[in-house]
């Protein structure tokens, strides 16, 4: 493993992945470049030694190739603005040989979307008809996987690791592209701070230890959730999973998001908290609206009596209060994901309240750790980013990490 400070980039082409999965709006225009921004160190590093610079990430979860929404030529004249540097592009990431052996020293390219390539995850897209048809298209991937790789790590004299968002996942060019410079690889600066974050927070916990964990899907957090009830003193659970479980226990939702297959989870959910002493806490009231739109007709209501055409849209005062009691008595707080859809302007009180509650609790000597994008897109969006601990890139790999598990993208480079 090398030391990006002392590595010299002059003359060799490296390959970095980045985390650029940014958010766009409807004309494609990026809404949050905190992830480009973060990355620029690295970059500008590697150019400034006259390397050539080879951009590598994915965007979204496209499920063709090509697929014009997710491309990643649409950020190119933001990262070259970013960068000082006209970025070229290669249109497929794959079959990048020709474009990469133009590149001069201090020049930069940007690959296609590297999840264009079912390869790049090494998951079989499709249906299959059963067990054995699965089975062999796991197996065919494999292979498949194996050669993507090798063409990546073929366009590079040395690796870059500073996807910090995408180390929990064993991917081609997140993890297995790692071995084939088993003496020039390295953590870009991101990726470094992110680890230190995570390691000062796993080492020298403080108490009260308070989780807030918003979401509108129980069941993309559920092993998170769990784990997290093993860790904390105090998890605040919100955004749209508040509906789950308050129907879960009884109350009227309306027609707010609910996932109905996972009610007996979260009652189970509850009961673990119970067991292990955590406290719990959920909105007591919810500020709902008419119809999904940042227009639409709005009334406060107890979060357990939200009338039929009516769907939760954000936490309501109570709520607020109840949150800010916890969040500003603990001494080590994790962040992910707001309160409702602070996208409207119009339901964005709950996070907002959220956010300066965490750092008044960060003024007060509480260590802060704010991850995941739509957190992330907040704290920017109302201008408090300063006045927490960490601002992190990452969502999944942030919790994963907190929780212990080694991450693929990390050990690959630390072997």
């Amino acid at each position: 493993m090398q030391n990006i400070d002392s590595y010299n980039f002059k003359g060799k082409k490296a390959f970095v992945r980045v985390d650029f999965n940014v958010p766009l709006d409807e004309n494609a225009n990026i809404t949050d470049d905190t992830r480009i921004v973060a990355a620029l160190p690295t970059l500008k590093k590697i150019l400034a030694d006259g390397g050539r610079l080879i951009i590598a990430s994915h965007l979204g979860r496209p499920e063709k190739n090509p697929d014009p929404k997710y491309s990643l030529k649409q950020i190119l004249p933001h990262v070259s603005q970013l960068l000082g540097v006209d970025v070229k592009f290669a249109p497929d990431c794959a079959h990048a040989q020709s474009e990469v052996a133009a590149l001069k020293d201090g020049e930069a390219l940007m690959l296609e979307n590297l999840r264009f390539y079912a390869e790049e995850e090494g998951k079989p897209r499709g249906e299959f008809t059963d067990d054995d048809e699965k089975a062999a298209a796991k197996k065919a991937m494999k292979e498949s996987q194996k050669e993507f790789t090798k063409t990546l790590a073929s366009y590079a004299d040395c690796y870059v690791n500073d996807a910090f968002g995408t180390a929990h996942r064993a991917h081609a060019s997140t993890a297995l592209i790692a071995a084939f410079f088993p003496n020039d690889k390295m953590f870009g600066y991101l990726m470094e701070k992110e680890v230190i974050a995570v390691e000062k927070v796993m080492s020298n916990i403080e108490r009260p230890f308070t989780a807030i964990m918003g979401g509108s899907k129980v069941s993309t957090k559920i092993e998170i959730i769990e784990n997290l009830l093993t860790k904390v003193d105090n998890l605040i659970i919100t955004g749209g999973m508040t509906y789950t479980f308050t129907k879960a226990t009884g109350g009227k939702i309306g027609d707010s998001i609910c996932e109905n297959d996972k009610l007996d989870l979260a009652l189970e959910l509850i009961e673990k908290a119970k067991k292990n002493g955590v406290n719990l806490v959920l909105a007591v009231d919810a500020k709902i609206a008419d119809s999904f739109s940042n227009d639409a007709k709005t009334a406060f209501v107890d979060v357990d009596k939200i009338p039929d055409g009516w769907e939760g849209m954000d936490i309501g005062p109570e709520s607020e209060k109840l949150f800010a009691e916890v969040i500003k008595s603990s001494k080590t707080i994790l962040w992910n994901g707001p309160t409702g859809v602070f996208e409207f302007e119009n339901f964005t009180h709950g996070t907002r309240a959220v956010g300066e509650a965490v750092v008044e609790a960060t003024k007060n000597g509480a260590f802060s750790l704010v991850g995941g994008g739509d957190s992330v897109a907040a704290v920017n969006k109302f201008g408090i980013a300063n006045g927490v601990s960490y601002v992190s890139t990452g969502g999944g790999a942030l919790l994963e990490a907190i929780q212990g598990i080694t991450l693929p993208g990390i050990a690959a480079i630390k072997e």
